[in-house]
C-alpha cells in the first residue's frame, strides 16, 4: 500500500481498538479526511485506498479544489463560515459542521431552498469558552437549537466542537466529555426534527480519546496527508 493507503488503515485499526476499550462498536465511527491544503490528487489518492468523506475548511479552495475531484466522494464543510459565502457551497456539501449562529442557519436554509434541497447541519459549540474560536456558548445552545429547528431546508444531526489544543489528549478529554452530556441535553427535550445521531469531534492528536468519549465523527488529516504546508 502506498503511504496514505497505510496512513488510512492505521486510522481505521486505532479506531478500531478505541471502540473496543470503550465498549462501542467500529461501524458508529467514520473518518473525515480533512484535505484542506491538500491537492485534488492526493484526494483521489485516498478515495482510491477507501476513503469516501472528505473535509474542507476554506470556501475559496473548496470552489477551486471540488471540479478537480473527478472521483464521487461526499463533502463536508467544517471550518468557519460566513454567511456570505454559503452559496458556493450550496447543493455540493452533503453536511456543514460548523454552524454557530441563527443568522448563518437562515441563510444556509435559503439557499438550500433555492435547489429544492436539505443540507445536514452540526451545531458548533464553543466548550472551551476561547475568544478566538467560533461556536455557540454551550449555555446558549438550547436556545440556538430550538430557533433553528423549525427551518425547513436543514436537518439537525447533532453537535460539533474543536476543543482547547493540547499536547495530552487526556487535558482534551472533559471537552468531549462536555460536548457528549450537551447532546443528550438536547436529545431529552424531544423537539421536532432534531436528532443527535451525530458528535463531530477529535482530530490527528486526540481522535482516539474522541472516540472513547462517544464521537461519531473524527476529523483526520495530518494523520493521513502528512503535515499541512501553508500557501505563502
Amino acid at each position: 500500500m502506498n503511504d496514505i493507503a497505510t496512513n488510512i488503515a492505521q486510522i481505521h485499526d486505532r479506531i478500531g481498538r478505541a471502540c473496543q476499550k470503550s465498549g462501542r462498536n467500529p461501524e458508529e465511527v467514520k473518518l473525515i479526511a480533512v484535505s484542506k491544503i491538500k491537492p485534488a490528487e492526493q484526494i483521489e489518492e485516498a478515495f482510491h485506498a477507501g476513503q469516501i468523506l472528505f473535509g474542507e475548511s476554506y470556501v475559496q479552495e473548496f470552489r477551486d479544489k471540488e471540479p478537480l475531484v473527478e472521483t464521487p466522494v461526499e463533502w463536508h464543510f467544517i471550518g468557519g463560515l460566513q454567511s456570505n459565502k454559503v452559496k458556493y457551497l450550496r447543493g455540493k456539501v452533503v453536511m456543514i459542521h460548523s454552524v454557530d449562529r441563527l443568522s448563518l442557519a437562515e441563510e444556509i436554509d435559503r439557499q438550500w431552498g433555492k435547489i429544492d434541497g436539505a443540507i445536514e447541519i452540526l451545531l458548533q459549540v464553543n466548550v472551551g469558552d476561547e475568544a478566538s474560536k467560533s461556536g455557540c456558548p454551550p449555555e446558549d445552545l438550547e436556545n440556538l437549537v430550538r430557533s433553528v429547528a423549525p427551518l425547513t431546508n436543514l436537518r439537525i444531526k447533532g453537535l460539533m466542537c474543536l476543543p482547547p489544543h493540547s499536547d495530552d489528549p487526556e487535558q482534551v478529554r472533559p471537552f468531549f466529555k462536555q460536548l457528549r452530556e450537551l447532546s443528550e441535553q438536547i436529545d431529552r427535550l424531544q423537539l421536532p426534527g432534531v436528532e443527535m445521531h451525530e458528535l463531530s469531534m477529535g482530530m490527528s492528536g486526540d481522535f482516539e480519546v474522541a472516540v472513547e468519549e462517544g464521537a461519531t465523527l473524527v476529523r483526520v488529516g495530518t494523520a493521513i496527508f502528512g503535515a499541512r504546508i501553508k500557501k505563502v
